[in-house]
Protein backbone atom coordinates (compact mmCIF):
# COMPACT_ATOMS: atom_id res chain seq x y z
CA UNK A 1 0.00 0.00 0.00
CA UNK A 2 1.16 3.51 -0.71
CA UNK A 3 2.34 5.33 2.27
CA UNK A 4 1.31 8.73 3.35
CA UNK A 5 3.97 10.74 3.26
CA UNK A 6 5.86 8.84 -0.06
CA UNK A 7 7.34 11.49 -2.53
CA UNK A 8 5.77 9.11 -5.37
CA UNK A 9 2.23 9.34 -4.42
CA UNK A 10 1.63 12.72 -5.89
CA UNK A 11 2.22 12.82 -9.63
CA UNK A 12 5.48 15.15 -10.35
CA UNK A 13 4.69 15.21 -14.13
CA UNK A 14 8.27 17.36 -14.53
CA UNK A 15 10.12 16.30 -12.08
CA UNK A 16 13.76 14.23 -12.85
CA UNK A 17 14.81 11.61 -10.69
CA UNK A 18 15.92 11.77 -7.47
CA UNK A 19 19.60 11.29 -6.65
CA UNK A 20 21.45 8.09 -6.96
CA UNK A 21 22.19 5.54 -4.03
CA UNK A 22 26.33 4.36 -4.83
CA UNK A 23 25.57 1.19 -6.77
CA UNK A 24 22.72 -0.16 -8.91
CA UNK A 25 21.55 -3.35 -8.00
CA UNK A 26 21.57 -6.13 -10.62
CA UNK A 27 18.60 -6.37 -13.19
CA UNK A 28 16.99 -9.19 -15.41
CA UNK A 29 18.04 -7.81 -18.60
CA UNK A 30 15.94 -10.59 -20.34
CA UNK A 31 13.16 -9.18 -19.50
CA UNK A 32 10.39 -7.13 -21.55
CA UNK A 33 11.13 -3.43 -21.71
CA UNK A 34 7.63 -2.89 -19.85
CA UNK A 35 5.96 -5.28 -17.49
CA UNK A 36 2.74 -4.53 -15.67
CA UNK A 37 1.21 -6.97 -13.20
CA UNK A 38 -2.17 -6.43 -11.70
CA UNK A 39 -1.58 -3.01 -10.95
CA UNK A 40 -4.49 -0.87 -9.43
CA UNK A 41 -4.95 2.64 -8.39
CA UNK A 42 -7.07 4.42 -6.51
CA UNK A 43 -8.22 7.62 -5.83
CA UNK A 44 -10.95 7.85 -2.80
CA UNK A 45 -13.46 5.88 -4.35
CA UNK A 46 -12.50 6.08 -7.82
CA UNK A 47 -10.47 3.18 -9.07
CA UNK A 48 -8.65 4.54 -11.88
CA UNK A 49 -6.57 1.71 -12.42
CA UNK A 50 -8.11 -1.74 -10.92
CA UNK A 51 -6.24 -4.46 -12.58
CA UNK A 52 -3.97 -3.67 -15.78
CA UNK A 53 -1.42 -6.50 -16.63
CA UNK A 54 0.17 -6.61 -20.10
CA UNK A 55 3.98 -6.39 -21.73
CA UNK A 56 5.03 -4.09 -24.14
CA UNK A 57 8.28 -5.59 -25.66
CA UNK A 58 11.63 -4.15 -26.43
CA UNK A 59 12.25 -2.35 -30.28
CA UNK A 60 8.54 -2.20 -30.89
CA UNK A 61 5.82 0.23 -30.53
CA UNK A 62 2.92 -0.63 -28.32
CA UNK A 63 -0.58 1.39 -28.67
CA UNK A 64 -2.94 2.24 -25.22
CA UNK A 65 -6.43 2.06 -26.56
CA UNK A 66 -9.13 2.96 -24.33
CA UNK A 67 -12.18 5.65 -23.51
CA UNK A 68 -11.56 8.67 -21.70
CA UNK A 69 -11.34 7.70 -18.00
CA UNK A 70 -10.20 4.30 -18.72
CA UNK A 71 -6.95 4.53 -16.64
CA UNK A 72 -4.69 5.40 -19.34
CA UNK A 73 -2.91 8.25 -17.73
CA UNK A 74 -2.48 6.99 -14.26
CA UNK A 75 -1.16 3.91 -15.50
CA UNK A 76 1.74 5.98 -17.78
CA UNK A 77 2.39 7.91 -14.21
CA UNK A 78 2.53 4.57 -12.35
CA UNK A 79 5.18 3.30 -15.18
CA UNK A 80 6.85 6.98 -15.17
CA UNK A 81 7.73 6.23 -11.67
CA UNK A 82 5.77 9.40 -10.72
CA UNK A 83 2.74 7.60 -8.83
CA UNK A 84 2.88 4.87 -6.59
CA UNK A 85 0.28 1.79 -7.32
CA UNK A 86 -1.64 0.70 -4.47
CA UNK A 87 -0.71 -2.57 -4.64
CA UNK A 88 1.11 -4.75 -8.34
CA UNK A 89 3.80 -4.93 -9.62
CA UNK A 90 5.49 -2.46 -12.66
CA UNK A 91 9.06 -3.01 -14.12
CA UNK A 92 10.82 -0.94 -16.94
CA UNK A 93 13.96 -2.48 -18.48
CA UNK A 94 13.73 -4.76 -15.03
CA UNK A 95 13.90 -2.13 -12.50
CA UNK A 96 11.14 -2.23 -10.47
CA UNK A 97 9.62 1.48 -10.12
CA UNK A 98 8.67 1.53 -6.58
CA UNK A 99 11.95 -0.09 -4.81
CA UNK A 100 14.43 1.09 -7.77
CA UNK A 101 12.81 4.04 -8.59
CA UNK A 102 15.33 5.68 -9.31
CA UNK A 103 17.44 3.57 -11.61
CA UNK A 104 13.85 2.97 -13.24
CA UNK A 105 13.20 6.41 -13.60
CA UNK A 106 16.47 7.43 -15.29
CA UNK A 107 15.52 4.84 -18.25
CA UNK A 108 12.59 6.31 -18.83
CA UNK A 109 11.44 9.24 -21.17
CA UNK A 110 7.96 10.70 -19.88
CA UNK A 111 5.80 12.58 -22.25
CA UNK A 112 2.73 14.25 -20.46
CA UNK A 113 -0.66 15.11 -22.67
CA UNK A 114 -0.05 18.75 -21.47
CA UNK A 115 3.56 19.63 -21.68
CA UNK A 116 4.25 22.73 -19.21
CA UNK A 117 6.84 25.46 -20.28
CA UNK A 118 9.00 28.06 -18.50
CA UNK A 119 8.41 30.31 -20.80
CA UNK A 120 10.51 32.64 -20.05
CA UNK A 121 13.53 30.30 -20.87
CA UNK A 122 14.66 29.44 -24.30
CA UNK A 123 14.23 25.88 -25.73
CA UNK A 124 17.74 25.51 -25.32
CA UNK A 125 17.60 26.54 -21.39
CA UNK A 126 14.89 24.04 -20.82
CA UNK A 127 16.46 20.70 -22.14
CA UNK A 128 19.60 21.46 -20.91
CA UNK A 129 18.53 21.98 -17.10
CA UNK A 130 16.33 19.14 -18.07
CA UNK A 131 20.01 16.75 -19.66
CA UNK A 132 21.49 18.37 -16.25
CA UNK A 133 18.46 17.30 -13.80
CA UNK A 134 19.46 13.48 -15.60
CA UNK A 135 23.33 13.52 -14.71
CA UNK A 136 24.45 15.31 -17.74
CA UNK A 137 27.11 17.50 -18.02
CA UNK A 138 26.42 21.11 -19.32
CA UNK A 139 27.86 21.16 -22.57
CA UNK A 140 26.55 17.42 -23.41
CA UNK A 141 22.94 18.44 -22.34
CA UNK A 142 23.21 21.84 -24.43
CA UNK A 143 24.87 19.74 -27.44
CA UNK A 144 21.90 17.53 -27.16
CA UNK A 145 19.48 19.50 -27.16
CA UNK A 146 20.73 21.68 -29.94
CA UNK A 147 20.64 18.01 -31.34
CA UNK A 148 16.99 17.22 -31.06
CA UNK A 149 15.51 21.01 -31.93
CA UNK A 150 17.32 20.10 -34.98
CA UNK A 151 16.04 17.11 -35.79
CA UNK A 152 12.24 17.87 -34.28
CA UNK A 153 12.31 21.04 -37.14
CA UNK A 154 12.52 23.78 -34.16
CA UNK A 155 16.12 24.86 -34.47
CA UNK A 156 14.33 28.12 -35.82
CA UNK A 157 14.02 28.73 -31.79
CA UNK A 158 16.83 27.23 -30.31
CA UNK A 159 17.11 30.52 -28.82
CA UNK A 160 13.55 31.96 -28.46
CA UNK A 161 11.52 31.92 -25.49
CA UNK A 162 9.32 29.05 -25.02
CA UNK A 163 5.87 31.47 -24.52
CA UNK A 164 6.29 32.58 -28.47
CA UNK A 165 5.63 28.69 -29.40
CA UNK A 166 2.85 27.25 -31.16
CA UNK A 167 0.76 24.30 -29.14
CA UNK A 168 2.55 22.03 -32.07
CA UNK A 169 5.52 23.19 -31.50
CA UNK A 170 5.46 23.17 -27.79
CA UNK A 171 4.59 19.09 -28.38
CA UNK A 172 7.67 18.90 -30.26
CA UNK A 173 10.11 20.34 -27.75
CA UNK A 174 8.06 18.37 -24.88
CA UNK A 175 9.17 15.20 -26.95
CA UNK A 176 12.68 16.79 -27.06
CA UNK A 177 12.64 17.08 -23.54
CA UNK A 178 11.56 13.28 -22.92
CA UNK A 179 14.79 12.02 -25.27
CA UNK A 180 17.31 14.33 -23.53
CA UNK A 181 18.61 11.55 -21.77
CA UNK A 182 18.72 8.77 -24.49
CA UNK A 183 16.08 6.85 -22.34
CA UNK A 184 15.70 3.27 -22.91
CA UNK A 185 11.88 3.51 -22.81
CA UNK A 186 9.13 5.98 -24.18
CA UNK A 187 6.00 7.12 -22.82
CA UNK A 188 3.79 9.16 -24.81
CA UNK A 189 0.30 10.73 -24.17
CA UNK A 190 -1.38 11.90 -26.70
CA UNK A 191 1.76 12.99 -28.28
CA UNK A 192 0.64 14.12 -31.72
CA UNK A 193 -2.40 16.17 -30.56
CA UNK A 194 -2.00 19.85 -31.80
CA UNK A 195 0.46 19.01 -34.31
CA UNK A 196 -0.45 19.71 -38.28
CA UNK A 197 -0.42 16.90 -41.11
CA UNK A 198 3.20 17.13 -42.12
CA UNK A 199 4.46 17.47 -38.25
CA UNK A 200 2.18 14.40 -37.63
CA UNK A 201 3.87 12.55 -40.65
CA UNK A 202 7.26 13.41 -38.88
CA UNK A 203 6.41 12.39 -36.06
CA UNK A 204 5.62 9.14 -36.72
CA UNK A 205 9.08 8.74 -38.56
CA UNK A 206 10.83 9.71 -35.73
CA UNK A 207 9.17 6.65 -33.80
CA UNK A 208 9.98 4.48 -36.15
CA UNK A 209 13.45 5.42 -35.67
CA UNK A 210 13.38 5.65 -32.18
CA UNK A 211 11.95 1.84 -32.30
CA UNK A 212 14.11 0.31 -34.72
CA UNK A 213 16.81 1.48 -31.99
CA UNK A 214 15.80 -1.07 -29.78
CA UNK A 215 13.39 1.40 -27.54
CA UNK A 216 10.53 0.24 -25.89
CA UNK A 217 7.55 2.78 -26.80
CA UNK A 218 4.33 3.02 -24.95
CA UNK A 219 1.85 5.35 -26.76
CA UNK A 220 -1.62 6.73 -26.01
CA UNK A 221 -3.89 8.33 -28.42
CA UNK A 222 -7.77 8.58 -29.37
CA UNK A 223 -6.76 8.95 -33.37
CA UNK A 224 -6.67 5.31 -34.35
CA UNK A 225 -5.98 5.61 -37.60
CA UNK A 226 -2.63 7.46 -37.01
CA UNK A 227 -2.01 4.74 -34.40
CA UNK A 228 -2.54 1.92 -36.99
CA UNK A 229 0.08 3.49 -39.03
CA UNK A 230 2.84 2.43 -36.82
CA UNK A 231 2.17 0.64 -33.95
CA UNK A 232 3.38 -3.13 -33.80
CA UNK A 233 0.94 -3.91 -30.50
CA UNK A 234 -1.83 -3.00 -28.36
CA UNK A 235 -3.48 -3.23 -25.16
CA UNK A 236 -7.21 -2.13 -24.69
CA UNK A 237 -8.24 -0.37 -21.07
CA UNK A 238 -11.94 -0.11 -20.07
CA UNK A 239 -12.54 1.06 -16.72
CA UNK A 240 -9.26 0.55 -15.45
CA UNK A 241 -8.86 -2.98 -16.51
CA UNK A 242 -7.16 -4.40 -19.73
CA UNK A 243 -9.27 -5.83 -21.22
CA UNK A 244 -7.17 -8.69 -23.53
CA UNK A 245 -4.43 -10.17 -21.07
CA UNK A 246 -1.61 -10.17 -23.97
CA UNK A 247 -0.72 -7.32 -25.81
CA UNK A 248 -2.34 -7.53 -29.71
CA UNK A 249 -0.36 -8.53 -32.24
CA UNK A 250 -1.99 -8.29 -35.67
CA UNK A 251 0.31 -10.49 -37.48
CA UNK A 252 -2.10 -12.35 -39.42
CA UNK A 253 -5.15 -11.20 -37.64
CA UNK A 254 -8.28 -11.64 -40.01
CA UNK A 255 -10.15 -8.36 -41.08
CA UNK A 256 -12.74 -7.14 -43.67
CA UNK A 257 -11.38 -5.78 -46.71
CA UNK A 258 -13.96 -3.74 -49.50
CA UNK A 259 -13.54 -5.40 -53.10
CA UNK A 260 -14.88 -4.34 -56.10
CA UNK A 261 -14.89 -4.52 -60.53
CA UNK A 262 -16.30 -3.00 -63.03
CA UNK A 263 -18.26 -6.03 -63.93
CA UNK A 264 -19.60 -7.04 -60.17
CA UNK A 265 -20.98 -10.57 -62.00
CA UNK A 266 -17.53 -11.48 -63.08
CA UNK A 267 -16.26 -10.71 -59.46
CA UNK A 268 -18.96 -12.93 -57.79
CA UNK A 269 -18.14 -15.97 -59.93
CA UNK A 270 -14.22 -15.33 -59.25
CA UNK A 271 -14.75 -15.54 -55.55
CA UNK A 272 -17.06 -18.21 -55.66
CA UNK A 273 -14.97 -20.14 -58.23
CA UNK A 274 -11.63 -19.49 -55.59
CA UNK A 275 -13.56 -20.49 -52.66
CA UNK A 276 -13.28 -17.14 -50.93
CA UNK A 277 -16.47 -15.98 -48.84
CA UNK A 278 -18.18 -12.97 -49.27
CA UNK A 279 -21.13 -10.61 -48.77
CA UNK A 280 -22.22 -7.42 -49.95
CA UNK A 281 -20.54 -4.35 -48.58
CA UNK A 282 -22.98 -2.40 -46.82
CA UNK A 283 -24.05 1.14 -48.62
CA UNK A 284 -22.43 0.32 -51.91
CA UNK A 285 -24.18 -2.13 -55.02
CA UNK A 286 -22.12 -4.47 -56.49
CA UNK A 287 -19.12 -4.64 -53.97
CA UNK A 288 -18.39 -7.35 -51.65
CA UNK A 289 -16.44 -7.66 -48.19
CA UNK A 290 -14.37 -10.41 -48.36
CA UNK A 291 -11.88 -11.51 -44.89
CA UNK A 292 -7.80 -11.75 -45.31
CA UNK A 293 -5.26 -12.01 -42.57
CA UNK A 294 -2.61 -9.81 -44.01
CA UNK A 295 -1.73 -7.81 -47.15
CA UNK A 296 -0.03 -10.66 -48.41
CA UNK A 297 -3.15 -12.40 -48.91
CA UNK A 298 -4.75 -9.31 -50.78
CA UNK A 299 -1.68 -9.32 -52.74
CA UNK A 300 -2.40 -12.86 -53.88
CA UNK A 301 -6.10 -12.23 -53.98
CA UNK A 302 -5.21 -9.12 -56.77
CA UNK A 303 -2.92 -11.44 -58.87
CA UNK A 304 -5.49 -14.14 -58.81
CA UNK A 305 -8.29 -12.22 -59.99
CA UNK A 306 -6.28 -10.13 -62.64
CA UNK A 307 -5.10 -13.60 -64.22
CA UNK A 308 -8.99 -14.58 -64.15
CA UNK A 309 -9.72 -11.34 -66.29
CA UNK A 310 -11.80 -9.76 -63.58
CA UNK A 311 -11.46 -5.94 -63.38
CA UNK A 312 -10.97 -4.64 -60.46
CA UNK A 313 -10.85 -1.26 -59.08
CA UNK A 314 -10.95 -1.41 -55.02
CA UNK A 315 -9.04 -3.65 -52.98
CA UNK A 316 -9.01 -1.99 -49.42
CA UNK A 317 -9.32 -2.82 -45.91
CA UNK A 318 -12.80 -1.86 -44.48
CA UNK A 319 -10.96 0.02 -41.17
CA UNK A 320 -7.89 0.38 -39.43
CA UNK A 321 -7.25 -2.68 -37.38
CA UNK A 322 -7.03 -0.61 -33.99
CA UNK A 323 -9.98 0.69 -34.80
CA UNK A 324 -11.61 -2.64 -35.87
CA UNK A 325 -10.41 -4.43 -32.92
CA UNK A 326 -11.69 -2.06 -30.41
CA UNK A 327 -15.23 -1.61 -32.17
CA UNK A 328 -15.60 -5.08 -31.67
CA UNK A 329 -14.91 -5.27 -27.84
CA UNK A 330 -17.42 -2.86 -27.37
CA UNK A 331 -16.74 -2.35 -23.83
CA UNK A 332 -17.26 1.30 -22.98
CA UNK A 333 -21.07 0.10 -23.91
CA UNK A 334 -21.40 -2.70 -20.96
Amino acid sequence: MTEKNSPATKPTVDSPPSQPPQEEPARDVQKPGIIAQNLKRSFGTVRAVDGVSFEAPAGGVTALIGPNGSGKTTLMLILAGLLQPDSGVAEVCGWNVVKDNYQARRRVGWMPDSFGTWDALTCTEILKIFGMAYGMKKMEAVDRGEELLEQLYLRDYVDRPARVLSRGQKQRLGLARALIHDPEVLLLDEPASGLDPRSRIEFRDIIHDLAGQGKTILVSSHVLSELDEYTDHAVFLSRGRTVNAEPADFAGTARGWRIAALDPVALQTFLTKADIPYQSAPGASGEFVISLGSIESAAQVMQAAIRANVPLHTLAPMAGRLEETYLQLNEERR
